[in-house]
């Protein structure tokens, strides 16, 4: 119900910014303004010696069976913190069902993986581990593992003294590196905060499209250009999505809106890959969805866009990208050397 709510009211917003004339812009503009901190969960404060601690267990392959696997692995942060991949590759190289998401701005998310069924991040961290398609590790013997390192030992007491090694907090301090992954300052941040030509004619005629006749703004709200909730946008597709998760059939093919930041180097796109470039993907949306069915969102419908049209929307989305400074790899633990004989 609270999902609806905000929907509704996010339309009407634009709707009303749509009626207006010279304050629609700087309206618009305003709806997409950089927030100034990032959300934290109250029972799990930012810290820097959790945040640190976090990143080395992401970047650490021993948190998965094989000892060849990390987060990161799926998660790359040179590919925009995904695989690059149709869909991802987990245990035994073996192809997965969807799309690895991007793990940018996660922190505003309301939900986590493609069919929501993690409400935080701390929920959402150590499903992949114990994954056996994914990670397939023991969650017991992952945290034998940790204990093995003294530095790891060290690393907990300093970041959760009242927790020591354990999966909670495994998945509290992997939560909160997570939500340090912020995409940075877009060319299209800087166009609305007045610098004029940060980008081009085009991209502002798409901006004009984005929140006008291809209706884009419906679903892809607010400054993460995501409305965080689920919707059947006519993806040709087997997969019911959050109606699996859920068992109600009026969710059948119901999937999160993906965050838009930093999209132009985020292809292939959609949950299982099947859209190769954002031209496709507009027109995806141009003809009304691939496929019809009796959950398909009431807002995707033919939009008649003309090939300039769509040329100005993917001119407009390139703006959206960041040219985020590279991250630092983290020195790993080693473990305890073993006693001479």
């Amino acid at each position: 119900m609270k999902t609806a709510i905000l929907g509704t009211t996010l339309g009407s917003f634009f709707l009303a910014c749509l009626i207006a004339d010279e304050p629609r812009l700087d309206a618009l503009k305003h709806s997409y303004a950089r927030p100034d901190s990032v959300p934290q969960n109250e029972a799990n404060p930012l810290t820097p010696e959790s945040i640190a601690l976090g990143k080395k267990l992401f970047f650490d392959p021993r948190l998965s069976n094989s000892g060849m696997v990390s987060c990161a692995s799926c998660h790359n942060p040179s590919l925009d913190w995904e695989d690059g991949l149709a869909v991802g590759v987990g245990e035994g190289h073996k192809k997965l069902g969807r799309s690895t998401p991007t793990i940018l701005n996660v922190a505003w998310n309301r939900a986590h993986f493609w069919d929501g069924r993690a409400e935080t991040l701390e929920d959402q961290a150590l499903e992949p581990i114990k994954s056996k398609a994914e990670m397939n590790m023991d969650l017991d013997q992952m945290i034998e593992v940790l204990k093995s390192m003294p530095e790891y030992e060290k690393g907990f007491q300093q970041a959760y003294p009242e927790h020591g090694i354990t999966k909670n907090s495994v998945a509290m301090a992997l939560a909160n590196f997570e939500r340090t992954i912020v995409s940075g300052e877009a060319p299209f941040d800087r166009w609305i905060n007045g610098e004029e030509d940060a980008i081009s004619e085009s991209a502002k005629a798409g901006f004009e499209l984005f929140n006008g006749k291809g209706e884009c703004f419906k679903c892809h709200s607010g400054w993460n250009f995501s409305d965080s909730s689920f919707h059947d946008i006519g993806v040709l597709s087997d997969d019911k999505g959050r109606g699996a998760f859920l068992g109600f059939e009026s969710m059948n093919h119901l999937f999160k809106t993906p965050t838009l930041r930093n999209i132009a180097g985020r292809a292939p796109y959609m949950h299982n890959g099947s859209e190769a470039t954002l031209e496709d993907v507009i027109e995806l949306y141009n003809q009304g969805g691939r496929v019809e069915r009796e959950t398909l969102s009431a807002d995707i419908k033919p939009l008649n866009l003309d090939e300039k049209e769509i040329g100005d929307l993917v001119e407009f989305l390139k703006t959206l990208s960041s040219e985020d400074a590279p991250i630092t790899l983290p020195a790993l633990p080693r473990p305890e050397p073993l006693a001479s004989l």
